[in-house]
């Protein structure tokens, strides 16, 4: 019984939090309320500053490519060696153009202005100036001049060759759609003007040496639109006694208008490998290794695509619309 007094258990007390881990738990949440309140603002403080770098990224490419748009589309066009005089009122005249038909694909969009009215039917003595909004009308203007002047390009040359079936078959005389009656019936039918013996050999050396990037033949085989109407305008150009400095010059001014997409691409080629695009050779630039079909997408896969918001026009009628760049397919 003395044992047993003397090993009685001990009485156990309730157990209290210190005052001192009291006071750390509420100090610990601010802290780490702290630290993750400054990880946000740096995250967030880092993303905006990465977005202001990409905006100016962003911002710089497009002055770059704006400045060479600039020089290789001029805002205020290109004057070229020609006057038009009354040229259009005579493809009407004569049927190549049915002027009808004609004003109706831009009247019904609303795009027929006085420019082209005075240009399909009136008389202009001043330089034709093709600048981004009337390149696709010239297109077409110039396309109803080379199908419709009489030239031995048109009666001798490729489009002849009895192995292609006949000119009929091509886009740029089955494509156009817009003369009275069929389109053959006015191919090399007109004489317009008459060449020298000295200008033509101007207009056949020339043509020979401009491609473009649709297909792979020079202009000497005019078998789409744009190169029947560069025919059409080297004879203009030839039968007003433009150089041929004058007519390669103008030659590349043109193209770039019918194709921008392409020329920004060389131009930014070129500059890339340091030279100016206001130093480049026309000729050069006009070549098959540069303008054609081939060509071009040898340039292209050098070369980082600019991108702007340039028109373009497709290998059929312009309808004046304003759409995305169109720059292959020979139908209307």
């Amino acid at each position: 019984m003395e044992n047993e007094a003397q090993f009685q258990p001990e009485e156990e007390f309730p157990r209290t939090e210190s005052p001192k881990q009291d006071r750390l738990l509420p100090a610990s949440i601010l802290l780490s309320a702290i630290i993750l309140a400054g990880a946000w603002i740096y995250n967030t403080g880092l993303k905006a500053e990465n977005q202001q770098v990409a905006n100016q990224s962003v911002s710089e490419n497009t002055r770059q490519v704006s400045a060479l748009e600039e020089k290789v589309l001029p805002s205020e066009g290109v004057e070229l060696p020609v006057v038009w005089s009354d040229l259009g009122a005579k493809l009407a005249s004569v049927g190549a153009i049915d002027a009808d038909k004609f004003k109706a694909i831009y009247q019904q969009r609303g795009a027929f202005t006085e420019e082209y009215k005075n240009l399909l039917e009136g008389k202009s003595d001043s330089k034709l100036r093709i600048t981004k909004d009337n390149a696709g009308y010239l297109l077409n203007l110039f396309w109803a001049l080379g199908l419709a002047s009489k030239n031995p390009i048109l009666e001798n040359g490729e489009m002849t060759n009895p192995a292609y079936g006949g000119a009929g078959n091509f886009a740029s005389t089955g494509g156009w759609t817009i003369a009275v009656g069929n389109a053959m019936n006015h191919y090399s039918k007109h004489r317009f003007f008459n060449l020298t013996a000295e200008q033509q050999a101007l207009v056949d050396k020339v043509s020979k040496g401009i491609y473009r990037p649709c297909c792979g033949n020079s202009t000497h085989f005019p078998d789409c639109n744009h190169g029947m109407a560069m025919l059409g305008l080297l004879e203009l150009m030839a039968s007003q006694g433009a150089s041929e400095q004058e007519m390669w010059d103008g030659a590349l001014a043109v193209n770039s208008y019918w194709f921008p997409d392409t020329y920004l691409t060389i131009a930014t080629y070129m500059e890339n490998k340091g030279t100016d695009w206001d130093k480049v050779n026309p000729q050069e630039m006009l070549g098959a290794d540069y303008s054609s079909a081939s060509g071009f997408r040898r340039i292209a896969s050098q070369t980082v695509v600019p991108q702007t918001q340039s028109g373009g026009n497709g290998c059929g009628v312009d309808t004046g619309a304003s759409a995305a760049r169109q720059q292959s397919g020979c139908g209307i």
